[in-house]
């Protein structure tokens, strides 16, 4: 994770986040959206407790008013390697969240601080060799029975590839498939994991989205996300 790579994208990240996902008839903040109130979900449905949140590679913080109004308890922390976008996204939310550095290697927090690590759409921009003890450092920083939730692109849909493919700030991403990401997770000792499938149906099929709770065992969805317990 490079914060060259990320800084020089910063001031522009919106606008070209929201023209790669153009195609798909949404805005950036559709899909931060969902996945916060996923993650609000499932927490709930799994009994789990959300006191203090760490949102891993919070970039310019796009899911910190999503966090307020889905766990409007919580505490929040962004974590990014790049500056810039601590930077924007403290003066877009400020008191809404901490945002603090990470050098790419450790997380600077205590061990077991956190109830919840959530990381959206990260771990393609982590180097392959890397990987695993990141997930190592996330579980270290959570507490006893505390959540792990990652959010990753599905490179099984075509869509999906194709936008990754043409998004300048994934130029250098590697996406992984969901077993492999599931496998990982298992690996680094994460225990009652859940994988599930999700965005099937563009916007121009957003009358068929309720039927999405019922595909999410289906491995074609444009993304997946993977929860954990420690």
């Amino acid at each position: 994770m490079q914060q060259r790579e990320f800084d020089k994208f910063a001031e522009e990240y919106r606008s070209l986040h929201a023209a790669n996902v153009r195609v798909s008839g949404e805005t950036p903040e559709y899909f931060a959206e969902y996945k916060v109130l996923d993650a609000s979900r499932a927490l709930a449905a799994r009994g789990s407790h959300a006191r203090n949140v760490l949102d891993f590679g919070a970039g310019v913080g796009t899911s910190v008013p999503y966090f307020r109004r889905y766990l409007p308890d919580a505490s929040l922390t962004c974590l990014d390697v790049s500056e810039k976008s601590l930077e924007i996204g403290r003066s877009r939310f400020s008191g809404q969240a901490d945002f603090r550095a990470f050098d790419g290697t450790t997380i600077p927090f205590d061990a077991g601080t956190f109830d919840v690590a959530f990381a959206a759409c990260v771990f393609h921009h982590v180097e392959v060799g890397d990987q695993a003890w990141l997930l190592s450092e996330l579980r270290r920083v959570l507490r006893p029975g505390g959540t792990l939730i990652i959010f990753e692109h599905n490179p099984l849909n075509p869509l999906t590839v194709h936008a990754v493919n043409t998004c300048p700030f994934d130029e250098n991403a590697i996406l992984l498939p969901a077993w492999t990401m599931t496998r990982r997770i298992r690996r680094a000792g994460y225990l009652r994991i859940e994988r599930r499938f999700r965005i099937f149906f563009p916007h121009v099929f957003r009358a068929l989205r309720p039927l999405e709770r019922f595909l999410t065992w289906c491995p074609l969805g444009a993304q997946y996300s993977v929860f954990a317990t420690k």
